[in-house]
C-alpha cells in the first residue's frame, strides 16, 4: 500500500510538471493533426470514365425570396454569409492631442485578450492619422489579422464645430455623433483612451443580448455610494438615477438610437438623437461640468427606460478603491475593464493603475503572457501596497488570471487533440 501511494505521488508530480511545462512553455504552434484517411477510389464506369460525383449537400436556399442561391461564376470570390461589419465586434475611440500612446495601449489590450475579430473606429485629428497607421502596421501579423481599422476625421453634423470640439476635453463630444456618422454599424462599444481591457471584449459584447425592447445603451454608475457621489452633491442639471452614469465605457445599439424619438426638455414632442443634441447643449451649457457625459445624463434622465446599467467592474476607476473598496462586483469577479481617468497612468497618485498600464505597454506581442505580463505585474504590485488600491491586488488580477488560463487550456486541448491517436 505504501509503495502504491509513492507511485501515485510520483505520477501526480510528473503530471503537474507536464502541465506547468505546457502553460509556461514557449508559444510555439502545436503540430498539425494527422491527415484524414482518403476516400476509396470510385469504381470506373462501363465506358471507362469515372462516374460523376453526386452532391450530398442540399440545395442552398439563401437567395432573396427563398429561392435557390445562384451559382458562383468562374473567378468570382466566395461571398461571406454576412457582411464583415456584422462578423466583428465594433470598438470606437476618440483621440486628440497627446492621446496617441494611450489609445494604442488600449487597442493593444483589446487585441491581446479578445477572441472574435475586432473592427476599430478611430476618430482622430488629421495630424495623428499617419502615426496611427504607422504604429498599427508595425504590430506582428499574428495580431493584425485579428482586427481591421478605419480612421475618421473629427466632424460634428449639427451646431458649432468649435464649440463641440472644446466641450470638456478636446474632441470628447465626438462620441455623441457616432450614431449619425457610423450609419452602417448596428452596435458599438465606445471607450475613452484611458481604458484597458483585462478580459475579452466578447464578454461585454454579450450584454447587448441582455437589452430589453426599450434599452439602447449601457453604462456604469458614476459612483457606488450616492452620498459621496459628484452628481448627487454638485450637479446643477438633471442626471440619471441617484448617482449619474459614467460615459467612459458605453455600449450602444446604434440602430435603436437612430430609430428612437427621445423625450426632452426642449419641446413637448419627441426628437431624434441628432435633432436633440444641439438644442439640449444650448439649454444646459452654462450648467454642465463634464461636457458630453453630462448631456448623456440629461438624455437618460428623461428617457430612463432606454438605459441598461451594468455593474462597476465594467468601468473600474480610482474612485472604486482610493478611499476603500466599494465595487462589490470587482471584489467578487475581478476588474473587467480598467478606466484610468484623472491621468493616473502618468503620475504616482495611483501606482496600481500605473503598473497595469506600463506592463501592458511594455509587453512584447509574441512573448509568453505568464512570463512577460503576469509575473512583472505581480512584482510591480508589491510596490503599491502602501495605497488602498494596492492592498487588493486580487481585484486587479482575477480576470487576467482567468483569461490567461483559458488561453493556455485551449492550447493544451489543441496540443493533446493533435497528438491523439484513435
Amino acid at each position: 500500500m505504501r509503495l502504491s501511494c509513492k507511485v501515485a505521488a510520483a505520477l501526480l508530480a510528473l503530471g503537474s510538471l507536464l502541465l506547468l511545462y505546457l502553460l509556461v512553455g514557449s508559444a510555439a504552434a502545436p503540430p498539425r493533426p494527422p491527415p484524414a484517411p482518403s476516400a476509396p477510389a470510385r469504381p470506373a464506369s462501363p465506358l471507362g470514365r469515372r462516374q460523376p460525383r453526386l452532391s450530398r449537400s442540399p440545395p442552398r436556399r439563401n437567395a432573396p425570396g427563398g429561392g435557390l442561391a445562384a451559382a458562383r461564376k468562374p473567378g468570382e470570390q466566395k461571398r461571406s454569409k454576412e457582411p464583415s461589419s456584422l462578423q466583428c465586434m465594433h470598438l470606437a475611440v476618440v483621440a486628440c492631442g497627446d492621446r496617441l500612446e494611450e489609445t494604442l495601449i488600449m487597442l493593444k489590450s483589446a487585441v491581446l485578450f479578445s477572441n472574435r475579430r475586432l473592427c476599430f473606429h478611430i476618430f482622430s485629428e488629421d495630424s495623428l492619422k499617419p502615426e496611427f497607421n504607422k504604429k498599427l502596421q508595425e504590430w506582428p501579423s499574428s495580431y493584425t489579422k485579428k482586427f481591421e481599422y478605419n480612421i475618421y476625421p473629427i466632424t460634428f453634423s449639427v451646431g458649432n464645430a468649435q464649440e463641440w470640439k472644446k466641450l470638456f476635453k478636446p474632441c470628447a463630444a465626438q462620441r455623441l455623433f457616432l450614431p449619425v456618422i457610423l450609419k452602417d454599424v448596428d452596435s458599438l462599444l465606445y471607450v475613452d483612451t484611458d481604458v484597458l481591457f483585462l478580459r475579452p471584449i466578447d464578454d461585454i459584447w454579450h450584454i447587448l443580448k441582455e437589452f430589453n425592447s426599450t434599452q439602447l445603451a449601457a453604462m456604469a454608475p458614476e459612483h457606488e455610494i450616492p452620498k459621496i457621489g459628484w452628481y448627487s452633491r454638485f450637479a446643477r442639471h438633471p442626471y440619471y438615477g441617484t448617482t449619474g452614469v459614467n460615459s467612459g465605457v458605453m455600449l450602444m445599439n446604434l440602430t435603436r438610437i437612430r430609430n428612437t424619438q427621445f423625450r426632452n426638455s426642449v419641446i413637448p414632442s419627441g426628437l431624434t438623437w441628432e435633432e436633440m443634441l444641439y438644442p439640449l447643449y444650448q439649454k444646459y451649457k452654462n450648467y454642465i461640468t463634464w461636457g458630453d457625459q453630462d448631456l448623456l445624463n440629461i438624455i437618460f434622465y428623461f428617457n430612463p427606460e432606454c438605459l441598461y446599467v451594468f455593474p462597476c467592474q465594467w468601468n473600474y476607476r480610482p474612485d472604486h478603491c482610493m478611499y476603500g473598496s466599494n465595487c462589490k462586483g470587482a471584489e467578487e469577479e475581478g476588474v473587467s475593464i480598467l478606466h484610468g481617468n484623472r491621468g493616473v497612468y502618468h503620475d504616482d497618485k495611483q501606482p496600481t493603475f500605473k503598473a497595469l498600464y506600463e506592463v501592458i505597454r511594455d509587453f512584447p506581442f509574441e512573448d509568453n503572457l505568464f512570463q512577460s505580463l503576469y509575473y512583472p505585474l505581480q512584482s510591480k504590485f508589491l510596490d503599491t501596497v502602501h495605497t488602498l488600491c494596492g492592498r487588493i491586488p486580487q481585484v486587479f488580477l482575477k480576470q487576467i488570471e482567468k483569461t490567461m488560463k483559458k488561453v493556455y487550456e485551449n492550447r493544451v486541448i489543441v496540443y493533446l487533440g493533435a497528438n491523439h491517436r484513435y
